[in-house]
């Protein structure tokens, strides 16, 4: 399907974020839903949750949950440890895997990744995780920007 480029302002971005549920949902996945009623899940979707690798478009795994832990940290308020058990509780596995994913990804220790996190705007972090994942740093900038912006 041929797909086009709109700008909107923050006005409709912030009704979309409401709609929208987090690493499932796109933009146009919300349109979708909310003028014909379809299905949250769209075909682009189906592909990407479906690779076992991918979970936030074209994101590696290991950077998915990172990202996600960062979520429910700054937009739901937990600490990373419960941010930790929420995201391992929706994708159905250990605490351990995930805290793992962010500590082997970024070669630093719980406490320290602690420290990094309670940094405002995560810029450490956020360079730290585009040292480790290069081929994404879009993916990052993007994320970062679109959520300091809606919690902003």
């Amino acid at each position: 399907m041929k797909m086009y480029t709109i700008e909107i302002d923050e006005k409709v971005w912030g009704f979309l974020q409401k709609h929208a549920e987090p690493f499932i949902d796109t933009p146009n996945s919300v349109l979708n839903q909310i003028l014909f009623g379809a299905s949250k899940k769209t075909d682009e979707q189906e592909c990407v949750s479906t690779t076992p690798e991918v979970t936030i478009q074209g994101a590696p795994k290991s950077l998915s949950q990172i990202l996600e832990v960062i979520y429910e940290m700054e937009v739901n308020g937990y600490s990373r440890t419960e941010a930790t058990n929420r995201v391992a509780q929706k994708r159905g596995t250990a605490p351990q895997t995930i805290t793992d994913k962010y500590c082997r990804q970024i070669g630093k220790k719980a406490h320290e990744i602690d420290q990094l996190l309670s940094e405002s705007g995560y810029k450490e972090f956020k360079e730290l995780l585009k040292k480790k994942f290069v081929a994404h740093q879009q993916i990052i900038d993007t994320y970062f920007e679109t959520l300091m912006m809606g919690v902003g």
